[in-house]
């Protein structure tokens, strides 16, 4: 039987006058306060093509000033409290996070506060920024998993941002300037966007004081924000083989898959934990243990707001590309074709389970968990609901979620030497 993390206590919701949403999880056993600033809807989904890569420049140069700090002053201000103060740009949100002792609380909220709304962007940062996502996307070129990540995921998605990387591309990132980074932080970075989700040493009432001296006279601009009619990814698999002088191949197959608020996302997950999460999932048992074919082998489904997508990839030896290829197809079919066992499927139950209850153990895990539910629309509830849905997913119910999704051709990607592209082709 299927053991459930009791539902959080203490975990409430306020919401001030100009939208602002305050999550609150009460957690008085340390001295700590973590925080997660989240605002919806304005990390890479709120990129068009032409600027991509314009909310991670924007993560970068946030921190490094603001019309009263500059960069070396507001470094100084964490540093000298010991506090944690970072910034992130993700798929559907934007962020900013901050720990610290309670006794520090106000004076790095206040700076929190003073970025989120006054960031001055100076253009030598700009630039220094630039320069540096510019760098790491050349480097990603030499890392075959990179490349074969980023080229599979652009043929499913095409021109919608899930398909690029999050630092852009080289020709949209090269000219960004600081005046776009004003019109992206005026548009999407407001109030009534805005998520504020606190764990630690701090009430429910504490922390709407905080916010609202910190957050309470923005007001959000008259106009509300368009939604951007990113195109719907239709499943048209394809093969993508790109020659690289590896030292192994990487082999990706992928599918289009379930947003975070299907029904068909709990069962998702819980296949992907049985195939690929850790040493005791199915993949890495039958290719690398049983077979000897894998370096790393293993599969991912990450949580979206729009279509995400199932991924399933092996980095093998050259000369094994074909079998490792011929490797991940079975084993994907297999879960069209045979319903798990009431073993097998409780095992994957309980270890997708045991490692959610360990991904809450921290003030800043707790911040993150709520915080992202409610950017998400999903409600601070949907965490029991989710350990819910998975308790209940049964064979039958695997097995034709599985069947829905994983039936029709795969997209392929593969990166690696002459002889591998040569064994994946024929």
């Amino acid at each position: 039987m299927t053991q459930l993390a009791p539902p959080l206590r203490h975990v409430r919701r306020t919401t001030l006058a100009n939208g602002i949403e305050i999550v609150v999880v009460e957690n008085p056993s340390a001295d700590i306060i973590a925080g997660r600033l989240m605002f919806v809807d304005a990390g890479t989904r709120a990129e068009t093509p032409d600027k991509a890569g314009l909310a991670h420049l924007l993560a970068s140069v946030l921190t490094k000033g603001t019309e009263h700090r500059s960069a070396a002053e507001i470094a100084e201000a964490v540093e000298s409290v010991g506090a944690g103060l970072g910034t992130d740009a993700t798929s559907d949100y934007f962020g900013i996070s901050l720990k610290t002792v309670s006794g520090d609380f106000v004076e790095i909220f206040d700076l929190v506060g003073e970025l989120a709304r006054a960031p001055s962007f100076p253009d030598a940062e700009v630039a220094l920024e630039r320069s540096l996502a510019l760098q790491s996307l050349r480097a990603r070129r030499e890392q075959p998993f990179e490349v074969a990540l980023e080229q599979l995921r652009g043929r499913m998605y095409g021109n919608h941002p899930y398909g690029r990387s999050s630092l852009g591309m080289e020709d949209t990132l090269g000219q960004l300037q600081r005046e776009d980074l004003h019109r992206h932080h005026g548009k999407y970075l407001r109030p009534d966007r805005l998520v504020v989700s606190l764990s630690g040493r701090i009430s429910i009432e504490e922390a709407a004081d905080r916010v609202a001296a910190a957050f309470g006279d923005w007001s959000a601009p008259d106009e509300a924000v368009a939604a951007i009619a990113h195109p719907t990814p239709v499943p048209y698999p394809q093969r993508v083989l790109t020659e690289q002088d590896t030292q192994q191949a990487i082999v990706m197959l992928g599918y289009l898959t379930a947003p975070v608020r299907s029904e068909d996302y709990a069962p998702l997950k819980l296949l992907n934990s049985y195939l690929g999460n850790g040493l005791s999932s199915r993949l890495f048992v039958e290719l690398r243990e049983k077979l000897g074919l894998a370096y790393d082998v293993s599969a991912f489904y990450p949580t979206r707001v729009d279509d995400s997508h199932f991924i399933t990839y092996i980095g093998t030896a050259p000369s094994n590309t074909a079998v490792a290829l011929a490797g991940l197809h079975r084993e994907v079919e297999r879960l069209c074709a045979l319903p798990l066992s009431t073993e097998e499927l409780q095992v994957a139950k309980n270890k997708l389970l045991g490692q959610y209850a360990l991904g809450k153990q921290s003030n800043s895990q707790l911040a993150q968990l709520f915080g992202w539910y409610v950017t998400l629309g999903l409600g601070v509830e949907f965490d029991t609901e989710f350990q819910a849905a998975i308790a209940a997913v049964t064979p039958e119910q695997a097995c034709e979620v599985a069947q829905r999704y994983f039936e029709i051709e795969p997209y392929l990607s593969l990166v690696g030497p002459h002889e591998a592209i040569a064994l994946a082709s024929n």
